[in-house]
C-alpha cells in the first residue's frame, strides 16, 4: 500500500473543492432539496456554523445561488442588484464574519427572472446584446458586497469582457472571473432548478448553452474567454464532459475547474440510498476522475462529504 500510495498519480483534497449553497431569505430555514438529498436552502443564520464547519474540515471556497421568491422577480430581474436583496447582505455577513473564505457568486438573470432565462427575452428571443448591461449591474453589486470570485453562468457572448471592463472601471481589477465557458445544454441541471425554482417559464436553453455533440466548440468559447480576461475556465457539467476538460487543460495556461452538477451527484445519491452503490467508493472516484481529467478546481456538493472522509 506504501508504494501504491507512493507512485499515485492524481491527488484530491479538500483544497481542490468549491461548495455550491443555496440561500434562501428568513432565518430558521434549513429545507432538504428532495431530487437532491443531503443537501439544502438555508437562511444565513443557519448558514454560518454550516459555513464553520465546512472551513474545519477544510473547504474554504463556497459559491453561492440564491433562492428568489417569485414575486420578486421580473423581465429585468433588477432584485439582482437592488440594495436590498437579500444575497448581497449574505455575502457582506460572511465576509465580516469569516475575513478568510473565498466567496463566489453566481451571475446570471434566471434566479431573478421571471422568464426563467439566463438572459433577457423579448417576444420569445434572448436578446444578447442587451442582457451584458443588466450582467454588469449585477456583477457590480456583488463586487459591492465582498465577493472574490463572480462566476458568469448565463453563456452571453462578449459577456466576460463586458464584466471585465466594467469591473476594472470601478475600481475591481483584483476581482478573478470564473467563467462558464463549456457549458453545455444538458439534462443533469433538474435537481439544481428544483432547488432554485429556476426553470424556464418557456422554451429552454439550447440557444445559448452548448450542444452536447460538439467538442471544438469548447475551444472556440475558451479562447474567446481566455482573450477577454477570463481568470478560470469552467466547463459543466463535468461527468459527461471529462474529455473537454482534459481538451482545455492541454490548451490553456490557466486554472481549469468543473461543475459536477446536481444529477451527477444525485444519482449517487439515488443509487446509494437503494443500496446499488457503495456511496464514498463512487462519490470518491468521481472526483477523482474529474481531478484526474485536468480540474484544477471542483465545484461539488460532495464537498463535504468528501472533505469528512479525508478527515477519517
Amino acid at each position: 500500500m506504501a508504494i501504491r500510495a507512493m507512485v499515485e498519480e492524481t491527488k484530491i483534497g479538500a483544497e481542490h473543492l468549491i461548495y455550491p449553497i443555496f440561500l434562501e431569505d428568513g432565518k430558521g430555514i434549513k429545507t432538504e432539496i428532495k431530487s437532491l438529498p443531503n443537501n439544502y436552502r438555508w437562511s444565513l443564520d443557519l448558514l454560518i456554523p454550516e459555513i464553520e464547519q465546512c472551513m474545519n474540515l477544510g473547504v474554504k471556497t463556497f459559491d453561492l445561488f440564491p433562492a428568489v421568491s417569485e414575486e420578486l422577480k421580473d423581465q429585468t430581474a433588477t432584485y439582482s442588484y437592488a440594495e436590498e436583496n437579500f444575497y448581497l447582505h449574505a455575502i457582506r455577513k460572511l465576509k465580516e464574519s469569516f475575513p478568510e473564505i473565498v466567496i463566489m457568486s453566481d451571475v446570471a438573470m434566471d434566479p431573478y427572472s421571471s422568464d426563467g432565462h439566463d438572459g433577457l427575452v423579448q417576444d420569445g428571443r434572448i436578446l444578447n446584446d442587451e442582457t451584458l448591461p443588466i450582467l454588469a449591474k449585477m456583477a457590480i453589486a456583488q463586487a459591492q458586497a465582498g465577493v472574490d470570485i463572480i462566476g458568469p453562468s448565463d453563456m452571453m457572448d462578449g459577456r466576460v469582457g463586458y464584466l471585465r471592463e466594467e469591473l476594472d472601471a470601478k475600481g475591481y481589477t483584483d476581482l478573478s472571473i470564473m467563467s462558464y465557458t463549456a457549458k453545455y445544454a444538458s439534462a443533469f441541471y433538474g435537481p439544481f432548478r428544483d432547488a432554485l425554482n429556476s426553470a424556464p417559464k418557456s422554451g429552454d436553453k439550447k440557444t445559448y448553452q452548448m450542444n452536447p455533440a460538439n467538442k471544438r466548440e469548447a475551444l472556440i468559447e475558451a479562447e474567446l474567454d481566455f482573450n477577454e480576461g477570463a481568470d478560470f475556465l469552467m466547463v459543466k457539467p463535468a461527468l459527461c464532459y471529462l474529455d473537454i476538460i482534459h481538451l482545455l487543460k492541454e490548451n490553456f495556461n490557466v486554472p481549469i475547474t468543473a461543475y459536477n452538477v446536481s444529477g451527477e451527484c444525485a444519482m449517487v445519491y439515488a443509487a446509494s440510498q437503494n443500496g446499488w452503490l457503495n456511496y464514498e467508493a463512487t462519490m470518491s472516484e468521481m472526483l477523482l476522475s474529474i481531478r484526474r481529467a485536468g480540474a484544477d478546481g471542483i465545484l461539488t456538493y460532495f464537498a463535504k462529504d468528501f472533505a469528512q472522509l479525508l478527515k477519517r
